[in-house]
Order: C-alpha cells, then sequence, then structure tokens
C-alpha cells in the first residue's frame, strides 16, 4: 500500500497547488489515510500546528522528544496546550535522565565541544528514531520554517524522505506574522521562554531534519 502512494505522489504538482495553502495541505496529508504523527517541541507557536493537525484528525499521536533540558515556561506550555487541544501526546525521553548524564558527564557541552554531538544524538536523534520505530508512520507532520535554518530554506513542503516517510510541512512558508495571527484567531496560548541544547542558536540545525 506505501508503494502505491509514493508511486501517486506527484511531489511537484502537491507543492505547487498546496505548498502555500497549509490547512488544504494538512487535508490533503490526513486524506492520505496512513499512520501519521505530528513532532512537536513546544516552541513558539507550536500551538499552530497541532491546531490544524488535530482539527483535521483528533487521533493523530503527537510526539514529543523531551530532552530534560526545557524551561519550566515550556513544560507548563505542553501542559496547557495538551489539555486544550486533548492532544494524544507521546513523550520520549532519553535513556539517561538529566541527572544521571550531568553527575557522569558534567553540564551540557558547548557548541564546539566534540562531545555535544554524542549528546544530541543521545537526548534527541536516538528518542526520536525510537519514536519511529514505536509508531511506525508513514505521514509526518512538522511545524519546521523555511526562516528557521539555510538547510529548511532549500526545502519543500511536502518530501518523501529515503526511508518511504512523507514528511508534510505546512506551515514552510510562513512568516511569524501569521502564526501570530493564526494564533490570536483561534485562540491558541504560545511560549517564548524556550530553549534547545541541542541546536544552541536558532538558525543553526540539531541534526534531525538532516537525517530525516
Amino acid at each position: 500500500m506505501t508503494e502505491v502512494i509514493e508511486a501517486g505522489l506527484d511531489l511537484a504538482h502537491i507543492n505547487a497547488e498546496l505548498g502555500r495553502n497549509a490547512q488544504g495541505l494538512v487535508d490533503w496529508a490526513v486524506g492520505l489515510e496512513q499512520p501519521a504523527i505530528i513532532t512537536t517541541n513546544f516552541r513558539p507557536f507550536e500551538a499552530v500546528i497541532l491546531h490544524m493537525v488535530t482539527r483535521a484528525n483528533p487521533r493523530v499521536p503527537v510526539v514529543w522528544m523531551d530532552n530534560g533540558y526545557n524551561t519550566e515556561a515550556t513544560y507548563r506550555f505542553a501542559d496547557e496546550v495538551t489539555k486544550l487541544l486533548k492532544l494524544d501526546l507521546h513523550i520520549y525521553l532519553p535513556r539517561r535522565s538529566r541527572a544521571h548524564r550531568e553527575a557522569v558527564e558534567g553540564a551540557t557541552p558547548s557548541l564546539d565541544d566534540p562531545r555535544h554531538a554524542a549528546f544530541t544524538a543521545e537526548v534527541k536523534l536516538e528518542p526520536f528514531a525510537r519514536a519511529l520505530r514505536e509508531t511506525a508512520p508513514r505521514v509526518w507532520f512538522t511545524a519546521l520554517r523555511a526562516t528557521d535554518t539555510a538547510v529548511r530554506a532549500q526545502m519543500d513542503p511536502v518530501s518523501v524522505n529515503p526511508d518511504g516517510l512523507i514528511k508534510v510541512a505546512p506551515l514552510l512558508h510562513w512568516s511569524s506574522k501569521d502564526l501570530y495571527q493564526y494564533c490570536e484567531a483561534h485562540g491558541l496560548p504560545n511560549n517564548f521562554d524556550y530553549a534547545d541544547p541541542t541546536k544552541g542558536e536558532d538558525n543553526r540545525e540539531c541534526g534531525l531534519h538532516v537525517q530525516h
């Protein structure tokens, strides 16, 4: 069935027709009737993608790789949005707790520390790989945006990964103003007290969207 769907996907047509129609793209992807997930890190404006997808299908699992280093505001925001939108939230934690890791290896390694790649793999990439194995999606909704990094600026709203996973980024071409206005229009909460130790800088990739 997956091979049939992939063979029938005209990515150029889909991206041209729906690439700048976020809700239309979500509805199209949901209409494939394939197992799907939404990934989130509860950063600013994440309520938008969560609202869009769960409005189309409230049963889509929401996957959060909680690295253990989130701000208090982020944890409160996660709880608030989960309750508000009745999310089917699946939390994936690293194999070791933050306390265990810091007791053995010390504080978070800096971006230029050779240990940083291993840190990112432990707290984000391995939990995501585990999430993919356990949820086995064919469609992946993500809130990445072209303005985030140079890598993301080269992406299309819909793509197919080498493993056959259909990656859907409905908000790829949205501005912060677009996202803000959507939150206001739908009464959605927001979170601006967010930090990601695997990226360190807003315009830096953590590796997740490079590998997948």
